[in-house]
Formats: C-alpha cells, sequence, structure tokens
C-alpha cells in the first residue's frame, strides 16, 4: 500500500474532501473582534506559499480525493495575483473531475476583479458582513468600506454565480438588534445568509462563553418575524440551514461552540506560511513550507498530510474545562 491508496481518512472514520487555503494573513478591515486598531504583525513575504507551491499541494490533495478548495485569509483579494491563483486551481483535475474552488472575502475590491474571478473558474462566493448600518460597520470594522462592500456584494450578485452566501458574526450587543435587518437584506440580493456563533479565535483572546450570542438565541429572534422550516441533512456542512417563509432564500446557523459538527468535519485547512492544520481550533502544526522548499517529493507531502489527519481529534474541545485558545488567531489561519 502506498500514499496514494485510498482516501485521506482519520481514526474517527472522517474522510476528508475539503482544503482551506489561506492566501494571506494581511486584511484591509479591522473588525474588533479579530484584530487591534494597529493591525498585527504581519508574516514575512518570504515565508508565504508561492502559487506554484500552492498549486503544487493542491494537486497532491486532489489525487488524494479532495473535490474542493476554498480561498481564505485575512482578505484574499489582497493577493495581488488572485486571479492567477484561481485559474490555475480551477485547471487542476482529480478522480472525480476538476476541482470546485470557492472564496470567503470581505467583498472590497470585489466589484473591480468579480468577472475575472468569474471566467478563470471560481464557482462559488462567502462574503463576510456583519451589520448593515454603515456608522456601524465603521465602528465595528475601523474603516470607512461600507460602499465598496455594498459595490462587491452587487457585483457577485449581478455574476450569476449561485449560492451566494452572506456571513455574519453575532454579537451581543454589537448587532444582536441586526439580525432580521441582515436576513432582509440577504433576500435583496439574492444571497443566503449564514449565523456564526463568535468563537475564541480573536487576536486579543477575549472571547467569552458567557456573553456570546448563541444559536438558538439567533433563531429565536428571526422566528419572531419570519418562518423557518429545517431543510434536511446538513452532511459536512458546518450550517443547520432552514428556508426562510418558504423559500428560495435560506438561512443557517454556524453554532460551532454550542452545537458543534465535528463528527462530519471533512477539511484540512494551510496557513499563509504553509503549515497544515487538522482543525480551526488545533494547537499543533505540520510545517509544509519547509517541506516543499527542502526537495520533497510530491509522495512526501501525501505522507506529511496523511499523518496530519490521522492526528485529528474526534473534536475541537471548546467546552473542555482544559480547553485552551489557539496561539494563532483567525486572519492568521484562514477561515
Amino acid at each position: 500500500m502506498t500514499v496514494w491508496d485510498g482516501p485521506v481518512v482519520d481514526k474517527f472514520g472522517r474522510v476528508h474532501r475539503d482544503l482551506r487555503i489561506s492566501l494571506t494573513d494581511k486584511c484591509n478591515l479591522r473588525c474588533s473582534y479579530c484584530m487591534p486598531p494597529e493591525g498585527l504583525p504581519w508574516l514575512a513575504k518570504e515565508n508565504l506559499l508561492t502559487t506554484d507551491e500552492i498549486e503544487r499541494v493542491a494537486s497532491v490533495l486532489a489525487r488524494l480525493g479532495f473535490v474542493e478548495i476554498r480561498l481564505t485569509g485575512g482578505e484574499p483579494l489582497l493577493r495581488r495575483d488572485i486571479v492567477d491563483v484561481v485559474a490555475r486551481l480551477s485547471r487542476i483535475e482529480g478522480p472525480e473531475g476538476p476541482l470546485r474552488i470557492s472564496m470567503t472575502t470581505n467583498g472590497i475590491r470585489l466589484d473591480r476583479v468579480m468577472d475575472q474571478l468569474k471566467e478563470a473558474g471560481l464557482q462559488r462566493l462567502n462574503i463576510s458582513l456583519d451589520t448593515v448600518n454603515p456608522a456601524r460597520f465603521a465602528e465595528l470594522t475601523r474603516r470607512e468600506k461600507f460602499e465598496d462592500v455594498l459595490a462587491g456584494i452587487q457585483a457577485a450578485r449581478d455574476s450569476g454565480l449561485r449560492p451566494l452566501k452572506i456571513n455574519a458574526v453575532a454579537m451581543r450587543g454589537v448587532n444582536d438588534d441586526e439580525f432580521c435587518d441582515l436576513l432582509r437584506f440577504a433576500q435583496e440580493h439574492e444571497a443566503q445568509l449564514r449565523f456564526i456563533e463568535q468563537m475564541p479565535l480573536d487576536a486579543g483572546h477575549i472571547w467569552s462563553r458567557v456573553t456570546m450570542v448563541q444559536g438558538h438565541e439567533i433563531l429565536e429572534k428571526l422566528q419572531a418575524e419570519f418562518t423557518l422550516e429545517p431543510v434536511g441533512e446538513r452532511g459536512s456542512s458546518p450550517a443547520e440551514v432552514f428556508t426562510v417563509d418558504g423559500g428560495p432564500t435560506t438561512v443557517g446557523v454556524i453554532a460551532s461552540v454550542t452545537a458543534p459538527f465535528c463528527g462530519a468535519c471533512d477539511r484540512v485547512r494551510l496557513t499563509a506560511d504553509g503549515q497544515l492544520r487538522n482543525c480551526l481550533f488545533a494547537r499543533e502544526e505540520s510545517d509544509l513550507l519547509t517541506l516543499l522548499r527542502s526537495g520533497g517529493s510530491d509522495e512526501d507531502i501525501a505522507a506529511m498530510l496523511r499523518a496530519t489527519i490521522s492526528g485529528k481529534r474526534a473534536g475541537h474541545g471548546i467546552d473542555d474545562p482544559g480547553f485552551l485558545q489557539p496561539d494563532r488567531p483567525m486572519s492568521a489561519i484562514g477561515g
């Protein structure tokens, strides 16, 4: 038996088919729940994965049965060669055909490159928007970029790529009075809304289980104004999804803290500086960058991935008394 034989399976029987690649740790917003106003110490340029390296890793994983790549950040649109990255990845084929390429973005600059990204092979977009109040957006993100995000969402809507999803982090005392407004906004823009419980991935390590908005609270607020009906089995999807007033709009809740979906997780993450992570909340990483730059073969890459997945825990352990928040913030890990 070789490293190429069979799917990538952990010791709990979970087959891994989804790769999240962070293209940069930099972001053009300074969301208060993510990073301080002055930003963070950015990764050195020479330590970032090159496009050739990203393409090589993706080719190996496609051969191992991975079918989807989600490009994240930081903010992936800050990568100058983002269109080339998408084009190269979308041409990679595995046993089940070409890789499916999606992206999570804050939407800033999206209107300038949307047509090019679609032509390059991008198939799906998730756009982050935590508030539809311009003044609140400026306060939360510490940037006057609300109109830029709206332009990006409009460009995504006009592109025809579906499903178009809007992600909103639910925060008590910040946007918990806007949940219904956010859902109406999604309906107006032909988007599917996904609320996310705030997770312990902030740079300042000030997250609090006591103050976080829980998934059931989100649903209770929405049900005061909308009729929600559950949508079938979620599979490996992180969201519990509901149709809104009979559809076609759906709303989902990603309750990573209070209702974790670890039992069906099929994801592995690659940071912008080439570290493999088998869980968003992992405290251990596998140094793929050094392997790539020291002459490692494709077999070596495959073996490292299998070893990384083999060490994956049953769950992220947020509810465990001994849980420790990862040293890296979300902007450095990639969403």
